[in-house]
């Protein structure tokens, strides 16, 4: 099969690759404050991933000691002690919101 070259890409190991596409959709990138100062409670990040079809993903990313490389980590599928109607505080409207709207 050809394929368009934009497609195409190289491995470290120099293997060529079809960039193909898995799932589109729109993302939540949650950080995690103190609510007494409002400064970073620690420097891990969530993000919420959600398809076209409505599938959710979440993953935590957690940097690495030397700062340019991340650690990736599933989050649970079911948790009960997560609330039916999560929120996010909103710092730049100063309010909570929906995760996802």
């Amino acid at each position: 099969m050809e394929f368009p070259p934009e497609v195409l890409t190289r491995s470290k190991a120099g293997k060529l690759e079809v960039r193909a596409l898995d799932s589109r959709g729109k993302f939540l990138m949650c950080k995690y404050l103190d609510p007494k100062t409002m400064k970073p409670a620690d420097k891990k990040r969530k993000i919420i991933l959600v398809d076209e079809e409505g599938r959710r993903r979440e993953f935590f990313i957690i940097p690495l000691k030397n700062g340019r490389r991340y650690l990736m980590i599933e989050g649970e599928k079911e948790d009960a002690a997560k609330p039916e109607n999560p929120m996010v505080w909103n710092e730049k409207e100063g309010k909570a919101e929906p995760l996802l709207k």
